[in-house]
């Protein structure tokens, strides 16, 4: 099993970060490690002062491919959930400035919990999925599937040209702006419409 993240696949987040817009799908892994499953807490690691959330949709392969055409796309993923993209902000933003790859900042255990999945078929429009982050009672990151630069069948037949997808991989398809930082005692609940699929306490 595979965690497939995208980068900057929404534009106010690139602007918060002021990165550059993609022509493509920008995408990095995470090691299997870093799933976090069944509401488990997250511990605070040492090596970083400043570990951010980021929310996302996740899709979950079904179906083994390689160069998979856009119009085949869909058939190739069944489940949509939510997950947080935990990054050590501090450590990326030194990966950054020194040019070097920045795993470090994004790879660690337990730096991708992820909720419950639903159906494909829960969803009417696959372009109009609501979902919203809430940090100790209050929203703090929240958009729409259609606000997405790359859609879920521009990220996966992108990918699948590089690296074959298997069934059980995760695609974690991107963050909206209002990324943040988490402290000791905070909770994280992630929604897809009104209905909590991921709940996270910070330790």
């Amino acid at each position: 099993m595979k965690i497939i993240c995208i980068g900057r696949n929404y534009a106010e987040h690139i602007k918060e970060l002021s990165s550059p817009v993609p022509s493509t799908p920008v995408f990095f892994l995470k090691p299997d490690t870093s799933l976090l499953i069944r509401n488990r807490p997250f511990y605070l690691p040492d090596f970083s002062k400043e570990i951010h959330y980021e929310v996302e949709l996740v899709i979950k392969i079904c179906k083994v491919g390689k160069n998979i055409q856009k119009k085949y796309a869909h058939t190739y993923f069944d489940e949509i959930g939510v997950g947080l993209d935990f990054t050590a902000r501090d450590l990326q933003n030194i990966s950054k400035q020194q040019g070097l790859p920045w795993l470090i900042a994004k790879g660690f255990d337990n730096a991708a919990p992820v909720g419950k999945f639903l159906p494909k078929t829960h969803f009417p429009i696959l372009e109009n999925i609501n979902f919203h982050l809430v940090l100790n009672g209050t929203i703090v990151q929240q958009a729409n599937s259609k606000d997405m630069i790359f859609s879920f069948d521009d990220i996966i037949s992108y990918i699948s040209h590089f690296i074959t997808l298997k069934t059980g991989d995760l695609i974690f398809t991107g963050t909206p702006s209002g990324v943040g930082p988490v402290k000791q005692g905070d909770r994280l609940e992630a929604y897809i419409e009104k209905e909590r699929l991921l709940k996270c306490d910070i330790k």
